[in-house]
């Protein structure tokens, strides 16, 4: 495991400034919980500081992790909302876990059993962590699996191969800030309304980056705003999206695009009928994998229409605020 995360970060090529690290500002007395694995603080382990936090508490349970290699499958349940998870870097703080689609044998829906951490409670937040899946090249294998609503994830790396991010809940929102999601084929995927802003996202095979399942009702699905899509060397031949429903729904505004990259940006996983439902839809791409003529059913979006896909928009609700912006 530790040598998969090795060539992880090899792969990845991270800016020492895109992992972060705890701010000064961060006193540990200002934490409820402590995790360290050496015994040092309040809990050993994720899973026992969540257990142990109060449900529907009045006020933010805050967790701080300390670093190191948290071998765990972690789940943050639909009682625990107002969670926040903080890490001493993405480079030191990693959870990871190794199930896989054959591993769980569970029938046809074993995929959704492989996560190493799942997230069900509304408002959690998450900085600084590493989130693995180190089954590797297997098959299904989730490393975040989140279906809460207005969740929140800041300076995070999410590793895996085949399905690395369920983005799920039916009417679920979440915001990814500056974060690493690496993977081979749909590995960023669901029917959430996710924004992923300032991302860096890395195939690591010829495959498909999303497979979104956005529900007809859901105006939005997945929208990727200044990232960048990156690839292995051995890498040519990437799409940015098939359906994994009809109307998935997923756009990418100002995002630079690797040549990996195929001119025709779009599949529709053989089944043309999904070419009349699906929106895909770039807005000021960039690099080598914008170039080229994109399938006639994905639209180039103009300047004005391209205003609909802002942060506020997608995310936001009456009554709701800013609930993505990071507020302790």
């Amino acid at each position: 495991m530790l040598a998969s995360l090795t060539l992880a970060l090899v792969s990845l090529g991270v800016a020492v400034g895109l992992l972060g690290t705890l701010a000064e500002s961060d006193d540990p007395d200002e934490y409820d919980y402590v995790v360290a694995k050496d015994g040092s603080g309040d809990y050993e382990t994720i899973q026992a500081a969540i257990d142990g936090a109060k449900s529907f508490p009045p006020d933010r349970i805050r967790i701080l992790v300390r670093g190191g290699v948290y071998d765990e499958k972690v789940e943050v349940h639909a009682w625990n909302p107002d969670v926040t998870l903080v890490g001493e870097s993405a480079a030191e703080t990693v959870i990871t876990h190794g199930d896989h689609f054959e591993k769980i044998d569970r029938g046809r829906n074993s995929t959704f059993f492989t996560y190493t951490l799942k997230v069900r409670g509304n408002d959690f937040r998450a900085r600084n962590l590493t989130v693995e899946n180190s089954a590797g090249p297997v098959g299904q294998a989730v490393a975040l699996h989140v279906d809460a609503d207005r969740a929140v994830f800041e300076n995070c790396r999410f590793l895996g191969h085949q399905d690395t991010v369920y983005a799920a809940g039916e009417g679920a929102r979440q915001y990814f800030s500056n974060c690493d999601v690496e993977g081979t084929t749909d590995f960023v995927f669901g029917g959430s309304t996710a924004v992923f802003e300032d991302c860096r996202v890395h195939s690591k095979a010829d495959s498909y980056v999303t497979a979104a399942s956005t529900p007809e009702s859901e105006p939005f699905g997945f929208v990727f705003l200044d990232c960048e899509l990156t690839a292995d060397p051995d890498v040519s031949e990437a799409y940015l999206g098939r359906p994994w429903r009809n109307y998935a729904r997923t756009a990418f505004i100002r995002t630079r695009m690797g040549s990996h990259v195929l001119p025709a940006g779009w599949h529709n996983w053989s089944r043309p009928e999904a070419e009349k439902t699906v929106e895909y839809a770039e807005y000021d791409s960039r690099g080598p994998g914008s170039e080229g003529e994109r399938v006639p059913w994905a639209t180039a979006l103009t300047e004005a229409e391209a205003e609909r896909y802002s942060k506020a928009n997608v995310l936001g609700s009456e009554g709701d605020g800013e609930w993505w912006d990071w507020e302790e």
